[in-house]
């Protein structure tokens, strides 16, 4: 990769985007020498983001729609600060063909795909029909919305059942609905629709065979502007609740290798059939025989390219930005070479004993994890403020390991470090999932949650040591209250010869005694 001396095309970018990607972004432009801006809404002002930056222009207001989500308010961010790109991350805007147009109308880069291919992949029927020109295997259905509850109803007695109704302008599972006898087709397609308006404004249905048991398989594909696409690899996601990933590793097992070689393929032949430029995931349903299918492709960069930098030794954000200046790929597909294994999981502001209702509250304490293989992409500090304004994840964690079991056991090993206190979290839940038989055998596919939930969560275990770690950072708290409140002897006399900042330790260490 060219060094960071060497003068960027970019001039400066601003990060349209808040959290962990928001620093994850920043940290990347400045290993390319580029600098940054962030934008903030009312009650990030205090976020990491907004401090590591060179500037920060504040957007008001606390929802995303009056923030994050303003195209407008972006916009002009940028033209006040002279930032010539805009890297959007993931949600919010990341995805949004119209704002894409707006910046290149305005001169302004974006550190993505053009609107064009965000509308041909975006659109989950387009992009089917794409995906088969390009010979790229798709689920057995429809190649065009229905027309209606009864158009849909001909068509899935025409593929068998199950079938699976989904929102066309989908996504985060909203507007899916699994059908298998033919006499609820019309319901369940009105209850689709009605979904898939509320929360896309767009109600066109299509219909598609129903794969049982399926894997959710990824293939990480990144392109350039002068034709060259190169893939890095496939992540395994099929550890999911309500389609919401959970666990993701990289590479997938029990993956035969010519049928990761023919996916991989595939993933880059149906990029490269639409144009499409920058960072990428195409991905697909493989059954028990290893059939895969093409399910959509995420025009964005992903939470979970971090497993497949691990495992690659790439950085996926720093050559998006080199893509966004022009440049050509650093890489050709030869010098893409796994190496071991890694494996993350999301830590949420959700309490999983309660239905994974989001908890929101003031983080009273946090302990964060570390050690040889761990990587830990956050946005987590003792005060902050966890509201309900945006989505519930803090931050992932990332672990590498030389074997999977390897990875595996460094990712429980870190989940025990971690300690945040003062809110509920995902992370007693998530370490009581890694330690399930069928995650340590890896033979799992996308129900395996759904199916098992009740018993991960039900376990006493789980919420004994998450009690038990809460205590545990209190406990610590006061004992660092009660020493720096503590008279101190000047220059060590009073104490021995030891300092104060020995003094106080040791009191932390032993505790007040009677």
């Amino acid at each position: 990769m060219t060094s960071a001396q060497t003068a960027p095309s970019l001039r400066k970018v601003l990060v349209a985007n808040r959290g962990e990607i928001a620093v994850r972004v920043i940290r990347a432009c400045r290993a390319e020498g580029i600098p940054c801006v962030a934008v903030f809404s009312d009650p990030d002002r205090r976020e990491p983001h907004v401090r590591m930056a060179d500037e920060a222009v504040a957007l008001g207001g606390s929802a995303a729609s009056e923030s994050y989500l303003r195209m407008d308010k972006v916009l002009d961010a940028a033209k006040r600060t002279g930032a010539d790109a805009i890297h959007p991350g993931y949600g919010f805007l990341s995805q949004n063909a119209a704002f894409a147009d707006a910046c290149d109308a305005a001169g302004v880069t974006f550190i993505g795909p053009s609107g064009d291919a965000m509308r041909v992949m975006g659109g989950k029927v387009v992009a089917r029909r794409a995906m088969h020109a390009a010979g790229v295997p798709i689920v057995p259905g429809s190649l065009d919305p229905c027309i209606d509850a009864k158009d849909a109803r001909r068509t899935a007695d025409a593929i068998g059942y199950p079938v699976m109704l989904k929102a066309s302008a989908g996504g985060g599972g909203k507007g899916i609905r699994m059908v298998s006898r033919a006499e609820d087709v019309e319901d369940m397609y009105e209850r689709a629709a009605a979904e898939a308006v509320s929360s896309f404004g767009n109600g066109e249905i299509y219909v598609e065979k129903c794969i049982l048991s399926p894997r959710h398989i990824e293939i990480q594909v990144l392109l350039d502007r002068h034709g060259n696409g190169v893939h890095i690899g496939e992540r395994e996601c099929s550890v999911q609740r309500r389609h919401q990933k959970i666990l993701e590793e990289c590479p997938a097992n029990r993956l035969p290798d010519s049928v990761r070689d023919a996916m991989a393929g595939a993933a880059v032949r149906g990029a490269l059939a639409v144009g499409y430029v920058n960072a990428g995931t195409v991905e697909f349903l493989a059954d028990d025989a290893n059939n895969f299918y093409f399910l959509e492709m995420n025009t964005r960069l992903q939470v979970e390219h971090t497993v497949t930098e691990m495992v690659y030794g790439v950085d996926i954000v720093r050559e998006q930005l080199r893509v966004a200046a022009g440049r050509r790929l650093s890489w050709q597909q030869s010098d893409l070479r796994p190496s071991g294994h890694a494996m993350e999981v999301r830590i949420c502001a959700e309490d999983p004993e309660q239905g994974f209702f989001p908890s929101a509250g003031k983080i009273e304490h946090v302990m964060l994890p570390g050690g040889p293989g761990v990587r830990l992409d956050c946005s987590v500090w003792a005060g902050q403020e966890i509201t309900l304004y945006y989505d519930s994840m803090l931050g992932k964690l990332i672990c590498w390991g030389a074997t999977r079991d390897e990875a595996r056991q460094r990712t429980i090993e870190g989940l025990r470090e971690f300690i945040v206190s003062g809110i509920r979290t995902t992370i007693p839940f998530t370490l009581q999932l890694l330690r399930r038989p069928e995650i340590i055998e890896g033979r799992y596919d996308t129900g395996f949650l759904d199916a098992h939930l009740a018993e991960i969560v039900g376990r006493p275990s789980t919420r004994h040591r998450y009690a038990a770690a809460v205590a545990a950072a209190l406990v610590h708290r006061e004992r660092a209250r009660r020493a720096a409140a503590s008279p101190r002897p000047a220059d060590g006399a009073a104490s021995g010869g030891l300092s104060p900042w020995v003094t106080a330790g040791r009191s932390r260490l032993v505790g007040d005694r009677p």
